[in-house]
């Protein structure tokens, strides 16, 4: 919570999690991938800014293809996210998710992304210290979900192509840079295998700005 980091800090406290900057930064979905975009990392393809209608969801699909994900930029877990297939469910799933984010969040705000179908949920631990330095260690899959909540996480994560892990964690460590971060972190990444000749892909989701029980 970036107010609560503030608030210790300006009492003279030392506070040994994420600068609030890069809490604020990163708890907003939107503001999280324009800090990933800067960072040159690949994303999802996804809009910029909080959506108003919903023929901004059918122009999306329209341009990236059906299904599209309508997710709230305060959210996360699950919540406040709408899965479109076809144009004529847009207005409902808006409608849906808006009121979803706003009950659990507080925000109306929501996004859009390209809804990948069956991409693996892979995650890279990162640390960074005062001084500039950033590590990743290792992966975790958490694919094994039910309604978008983890139920079984496996590190590290197997049967990555070759060179991905390390591709994963040098992306991962260019976000946490980025964004001033510091202390530990998570970056989520989706993760589509070689599949039909095509090479292996990997996307930024988002980050966890906390200590987090896998630490």
């Amino acid at each position: 919570n970036a107010d609560f980091a503030r608030a210790l800090m300006s009492k003279g406290i030392v506070w040994i999690g994420p600068p609030p900057e890069a809490i604020e930064a990163m708890g907003d979905k939107i503001s999280a991938r324009e800090v990933a975009q800067k960072a040159n990392v690949s994303m999802v393809p996804g809009t910029k800014d909080p959506i108003t209608d919903i023929q901004e969801i059918i122009d999306f699909g329209n341009e990236h293809g059906f299904p599209v994900a309508i997710k709230a930029a305060y959210g996360g877990g699950g919540r406040g996210m709408r899965v479109v297939y076809s144009p004529d469910e847009a207005q409902e799933a808006f409608d849906a998710a808006t009121r979803e984010a706003i009950a659990y969040f507080g925000r109306p705000e929501a996004y859009l992304e390209k809804y990948l179908v069956k991409p693996r949920h892979v995650e890279v631990q990162v640390f960074g210290d005062s001084h500039g330095n950033y590590v990743y260690l290792g992966t975790r899959d958490c694919s094994v979900q039910r309604r978008h909540q983890k139920l079984i996480e496996e590190a590290p994560a197997p049967f990555l192509s070759p060179g991905i892990e390390q591709a994963m964690g040098e992306q991962a460590i260019a976000v946490a840079r980025a964004c001033g971060y510091t202390n530990a972190g998570t970056i989520e990444m989706l993760y589509v295998p070689e599949h039909d000749g095509h090479d292996s892909m990997f996307y930024f989701l988002e980050m966890n700005t906390r200590l987090q029980v896998e630490h």
